[in-house]
């Protein structure tokens, strides 16, 4: 679960700014020959790759360069243009591809653009595979292997791709349901949902209002979308909306507005559907798996109704990953990455959506008070820049600062320090039910870290 070995790839693929290195069509085309070889698995068939996209203008140079490392090994590309993650993991299955790519640099500026891989099953890539593939790069068995003639591959464009993904998201909501009469507000970020969102929902029956659907290359996710919902809170009081929907610009994560205006984030999605699920003997082992930042309010009610927390890294990789060993069907993030392995292989912001609002219409109750299955606790999150990285319990101060609170906190209380994975910082987290003792108890953790290490 860490970037041990890599170079290029993070925790969810590459990423960097558009036209400055790794993110160069030099290196894109050398990653694109790369890949190619990666997959191929047989040499008595012409293998093929999917390539989707958001609406970053930087797209088309990366999808070119990307698309010409493949087919320069012999790999035919399949382009389906802007179209959602979850639409990509999707489509590599259901057409039988190789491998799914997807350009995207999810909740980011414009400026800065990535690509992540699925593998034939629709599943992220394995930290091995990545691994392997970084290997090729560097190695030169890719420059030696150049087809020719016939051998070489070729692009073309997947006219039906949204249709196909429309269906397939449509599927979501139970055959006996439609969404009449329902009034919602969907914020596409100017991203790669902005077309088959309105849709599907309108299909559905709901009376739909569309924002963020004007991308121009460069308003992706600019004060819009599930990272900035106050233009959908506000749109959603002022049409008497009974929910808003906010996308990223990938729209793999969802965050969901209610009637009166107030954002509904990860974790009191995943407490409504683990509850309902459970309540339906849908729930695989009663378990549901979050991340180390899951909120204590979630575990705690979800225990009350027997229910399982698991906690896996941060990333919805690592959460997908602990899903699949344990035969877990539901998982996600604060961040609203929400897996419902029942649907879909990844975070699908729509899948989320879609089935919230199916709860909403079968039990006919607001999700203002679907949401109060749940009580968060008050969370005080603080970063500090450190000069160096030893084992918190080496350094005693810090130690004895991080018990002193879990003492002051008890079994009604969190704490969680760790490092940046990325960066020269630590993190503090502090949840309990009184939110002065918590902020006193991060201040405290806060203060050693910075006078020892800061």
């Amino acid at each position: 679960m860490s970037n041990a070995g890599r170079k290029l790839f993070g925790t969810d693929g590459i990423r960097g700014v558009a036209n400055i290195e790794p993110m160069t069509p030099e290196t894109i085309l050398r990653l694109g020959r790369a890949v190619g070889r990666y997959f191929q698995t047989s040499g008595d068939r012409r293998h093929k790759i999917v390539i989707g996209k958001d609406t970053r203008i930087s797209g088309y140079m990366i999808e070119t360069a990307l698309s010409s490392g493949l087919c320069s090994m012999g790999v035919d590309v399949m382009l389906v243009g802007p179209l959602p993650t979850p639409g990509i993991a999707f489509l590599t299955r259901s057409l039988r591809a190789d491998a799914g790519v997807v350009i995207s640099a999810s909740h980011n500026p414009f400026e800065d653009n990535g690509i992540k891989f699925f593998g034939p099953d629709g599943f992220k890539l394995a930290d091995a595979a990545e691994r392997e593939i970084e290997a090729l790069m560097d190695g030169n068995e890719i420059d030696r292997v150049r087809p020719t003639a016939g051998g070489i591959g070729k692009n073309y464009r997947i006219e039906d791709a949204t249709g196909r993904y429309n269906v397939f998201l449509k599927n979501v909501v139970p055959k006996e349901l439609t969404l009449d009469g329902l009034r919602i507000v969907v914020d596409c970020a100017n991203g790669a949902a902005y077309r088959v969102a309105p849709a599907v929902l309108s299909e559905l029956g709901a009376e739909v209002i569309s924002i963020g659907v004007s991308p121009d290359g460069f308003n992706i996710n600019e004060e819009c979308g599930a990272t900035d919902t106050a233009a959908l809170r506000e749109r959603v009081v002022r049409e008497g909306a009974h929910i808003g929907l906010g996308l990223d610009g990938d729209a793999d994560r969802a965050i969901l507005v209610d009637e009166l205006g107030e954002e509904i984030d990860g974790d009191h999605m995943m407490g409504i559907l683990a509850c309902t699920m459970s309540e339906r003997g849908q729930l695989n082992h009663n378990t549901v798996v979050g991340t180390v930042m899951s909120n204590l309010g979630l575990e705690i009610a979800l225990k009350e109704k027997g229910i399982t927390l698991k906690r896996a890294a941060v990333g919805d990789r690592y959460v997908v990953e602990m899903m699949r060993q344990g035969g877990y069907n539901l998982g996600g993030e604060q961040s609203g990455h929400i897996i419902c392995l029942d649907h879909a292989t990844t975070g699908d912001g729509m899948t989320t959506g879609l089935a919230i609002l199916s709860i909403i219409q079968e039990v006919k109750r607001p999700l203002s008070e679907l949401k109060t299955v749940i009580r968060k606790f008050p969370q005080t999150l603080i970063s500090l820049r450190v000069k160096e990285k030893p084992e918190f319990s080496s350094v005693s101060q810090i130690a004895n600062a991080i018990s002193d609170a879990e003492g002051v906190l008890g079994e009604r209380g969190r704490v969680l320090v760790r490092y940046s994975g990325t960066e020269p910082v630590a993190r503090v987290m502090v949840e309990g039910e009184a939110a002065d003792v918590v902020a006193e108890q991060a201040d405290h953790i806060a203060a050693a870290i910075e006078a020892h290490i800061g």
